[in-house]
């Protein structure tokens, strides 16, 4: 199958995450299952804190990539590794064929925590270093800054680091407002970081979301947000509506803005993606038949 580099954007990805530990996989593949209908271009698999869910990873990838010959991803996080722990990983991708990587540092709670790698920009030099092409490498971007830089200007710094050495592409954190998002591609372009920026969406589902989120990467949480979680916050199921339109309306307006791809944090919720791929498809085949017809 032809690599996803290989393809014209828009690109249109998934990201689903593992079950933890030693639980059976089959839930997993039962999203999936639902997921590949949707025709992504790509899958990605999560990679538990300090590699809790490592094997699982590199399975589901392989049978992203082999059973429903979708491009499969596995995220890598390198803290608390060694250089042989990390080889051994990507022997065992490049053996099932997977040859997409996202290159993460992973959470980091201590400095002791700190194996052979120190930051993502190593472990994408280690990958390049011992596997030259053989893997097409995406790091993760930042539109709000990585909550450990100082500034928006000292993460791009890093960020055009990390993409000199390699890198194919770059999936952003999740955010809420487009206008920030949209902003921050153009400070990135004008410091010549040319590789295609797929725009993270994570759709609401639940008050207690926010919150969670805001601790985890910082993202800004627009008024209209505030006012819908603050409002149907006692009922779930309306939360769960306005929040599958929020994420539609965003994806709707970021495609027409011209982002080179959407990945979807998917939470493992097929039916929420389900929702929110009707919505989108309706407005882009309503466009597509009215260019037809004025032609």
């Amino acid at each position: 199958m032809d690599r996803f580099f290989d393809k014209l954007a828009p690109s249109y990805t998934f990201e689903i995450f593992p079950p933890k530990g030693n639980k059976s996989t089959e839930g997993t593949y039962g999203v999936i299952d639902s997921l590949v209908s949707f025709n992504p271009d790509l899958i990605s698999v999560t990679y538990g804190a300090g590699g809790s869910s490592r094997d699982n990873t590199v399975e589901i990838a392989s049978g992203i990539q082999n059973r429903y010959h979708v491009n499969g991803v596995a995220h890598l996080t390198c803290v608390g590794t060694t250089r042989a722990e990390i080889k051994a990983i990507l022997d065992q991708l490049k053996a099932n064929n997977v040859r997409n990587i996202l290159a993460l540092r992973g959470d980091l709670k201590d400095k002791s925590d700190l194996g052979d790698f120190h930051h993502a920009s190593e472990l994408i030099a280690f990958i390049h270093e011992e596997y030259g092409d053989d893997f097409d490498i995406f790091a993760a971007c930042y539109p709000e800054k990585h909550p450990e830089a100082e500034s928006v200007e000292q993460d791009l710094h890093y960020l055009k680091e990390k993409c000199s050495l390699g890198v194919k592409g770059l999936i952003s954190q999740l955010f809420f407002d487009n206008d920030i998002f949209c902003s921050w591609r153009e400070r990135a372009r004008s410091m010549g970081i040319t590789q295609p920026i797929i725009a993270g969406i994570m759709p609401i589902t639940a008050a207690a979301q926010i919150p969670k989120v805001v601790e985890m990467c910082g993202a800004s949480v627009p008024e209209r947000v505030r006012r819908f979680v603050a409002a149907y916050g006692h009922h779930q199921g309306a939360v769960k509506e306005a929040g599958i339109a929020y994420a539609t309306e965003q994806i709707i307006d970021l495609l027409a803005r011209g982002v080179e791809g959407i990945h979807l944090y998917t939470m493992n919720q097929a039916d929420t993606v389900r929702r929110i791929d009707s919505g989108i498809r309706s407005v882009l085949y309503t466009k597509r038949y009215e260019v037809r017809a004025d032609g």
